[in-house]
């Protein structure tokens, strides 16, 4: 494997330093041969079956086909190296001895693409744009919560007030959702800047063809975060591709470099082929599960939703529909995770269980096999995201369904378009729910958990899901937030997880799904925090 000599320093966490570079030349299971002289010029295709951004600034919303896309044209103050912070946009860092003190010193050779520099005053913009309220910030919003005053203090350094030590703040800096932009673009209007965002990074956007592409162009002007390589690429376009068969097609046929939302069948037709790559990327933070709504409805009983559990039948599915490329989960954080924890011993798949559970919190079976009590059925509300979940995934849901029937449960799949989906979790009108999030580091369970993520982000989007209000485990998650010892965070997540497991509120599947599938002429592609593909160093051997 030819590997880059510059590399781009944002590798995921502990365990996933094996990403970094991995498509710089070597092959999956074949021996396709590769040039080891970097080629400059050529512009790469991408073909994404994610939902298209309704917007192209990560600050607004915040979900992971608008970090797709800015990854390649935000960059951020931290990056991440075998999980821990390292310098990016800001040179350094210190905190005071309370901890309630961050203060960065910054680059000061940076520009963004509109001319402006990158400053203390841009830092301090950026906060302000993602905590702003009519920034409709979620992701960002979120892991900035503690930041009650940015401050620059000279043109190159920015002091950050925090209402209480946050040991997460330098991993979540690494985010492309509290990535840097122009000053001078956040002025312009909101719909304005979702056109045309303004960064730092490799490439510039310069179109938007709404429904069918996004046009990047290289920044001829870029100033590498780490060594000196400029970008090779002439450019990027960005297509949306959502017929996962037709955009596998246009991968062979070289009409496409790269596409996401592979299936299980063309990954592992993929490992076979020298021609065509595979790049597993599992994404950091909370795994694949589905949340069941303990404020709402039926799952508001604990028996009722560890019956629900009991009854869900779903190793099975997971072998036969992934074909061996997910691997069975028992925790609520991602693989990639060091703090994660795991429990298979409360997730066995036990029908008698389930029956004995809803026997004895007083649901009968009914004449048509669904249970009954006080005239209700027993009925639970699936709303799934065509766009975030694949084909794989919706068979998987549907074969938990049937599972669940044969105990006495009535789940009602709703298919919904991902704008639809969002309404529905915002409206309350879920029991159950597979909601994919994505945050550097084991903070993301007080993004997920703590009862203050029942109330929605200035998005509308509310994180917490599962509507878990228990205040001993919002006291230990503030613990961890606040400890900077290694060991004592340790301990504290794994209390954690204990109590968030235990609840039956949450059913982990598997990690969050994240494959791209890379043609063998393409080179250099490096990963970011949050395992989406950079292009800043990538070249095309034509």
């Amino acid at each position: 494997m030819i590997l880059d000599s510059v590399q781009k320093t944002t590798a995921a966490v502990a365990g996933a330093a094996a990403l970094l570079l991995v498509l710089a030349g070597c092959t999956g299971g074949g021996a396709a041969t590769s040039s080891s002289t970097p080629v400059t010029g050529g512009t790469l295709v991408y073909a994404s079956g994610d939902a298209e951004p309704t917007c192209l600034d990560p600050h607004v919303g915040g979900n992971y086909p608008q970090a797709l896309l800015s990854s390649q044209y935000i960059e951020e103050l931290t990056a991440l190296d075998d999980g821990k912070p390292v310098p990016a946009l800001a040179k350094s860092w210190t905190t005071s001895d309370d901890g309630k003190t961050l203060t960065f010193t910054l680059r000061d050779d940076v520009t963004f693409t509109d001319g402006t520099a990158f400053d203390a005053a841009a830092v301090v913009a950026n906060i302000e744009h993602v905590q702003d309220p009519a920034t409709a910030s979620s992701t960002g919003y979120l892991a900035l919560q503690s930041i009650t005053k940015a401050t620059a203090t000279d043109d190159h350094t920015v002091t950050l007030t925090l209402s209480r030590p946050d040991s997460a703040l330098l991993e979540s800096f690494s985010q492309p959702w509290v990535g840097m932009e122009s000053p001078k673009a956040l002025q312009h209007s909101q719909a304005v800047n979702c056109e045309s965002p303004v960064g730092t990074g490799p490439f510039e956007v310069t179109g938007w063809k709404h429904g069918d592409r996004v046009t990047l162009t290289k920044n001829a002007d870029y100033t590498p975060l780490t060594g000196t390589t400029k970008p090779r690429l002439s450019g990027i376009t960005w297509r949306f591709l959502p017929d996962s068969t037709s955009r596998y097609a246009a991968l062979q046929s070289g009409q496409v470099d790269v596409i996401d939302n592979a299936q299980p069948d063309q990954l592992k037709a993929a490992s076979a082929k020298g021609s065509i790559r595979d790049l597993d990327a599992p994404r950091p933070g909370a795994s694949n599960r589905l949340e069941l709504n303990s404020g709402h409805g039926v799952f508001r009983d604990e028996a009722v939703r560890k019956a629900f559990i009991a009854g869900a039948e779903i190793n099975p599915g997971i072998q036969s529909l992934f074909l061996g490329t997910a691997k069975r989960s028992y925790s609520v954080l991602s693989s990639v995770e060091p703090y994660g924890y795991s429990d298979k011993s409360l997730f066995g798949y036990s029908p008698t269980k389930a029956k004995q559970l809803l026997d004895e919190a007083g649901w009968k079976v009914g004449s048509d096999g669904v249970r009954e009590k006080d005239g209700q059925q027993l009925t639970v509300t699936f709303p799934v995201s065509t766009n975030q979940s694949v084909p794989a995934e919706r068979s998987l849901f549907q074969q938990i369904q049937a599972s669940e029937k044969a105990v006495g449960f009535k789940v009602v799949i709703k298919e919904l378009d991902l704008s639809s989906w969002y309404a529905a979790l915002a409206a309350n009108q879920y029991d159950v729910v597979s909601a994919p999030y994505t945050k550097v580091g084991a903070d993301v369970l007080r993004i997920l958990y703590d009862s203050a993520s029942i109330t929605p982000a200035p998005s509308g989007y509310f994180a917490n899901l599962a509507q878990l209000d228990d205040p001993a485990l919002d006291r230990l998650l503030e613990q961890a937030a606040r400890t900077s010892d290694t060991s004592e965070r340790g301990d504290l997540y794994e209390q954690a997880q204990k109590t968030i497991l235990a609840s039956g509120t949450v059913l982990p599947l598997y990690d969050q799904q994240n494959h791209f599938l890379i043609r063998s002429a393409v080179h250099g592609v490096q990963t970011t925090a949050v395992s989406t593909p950079w292009f800043g160093t990538a070249w095309i051997d034509r």
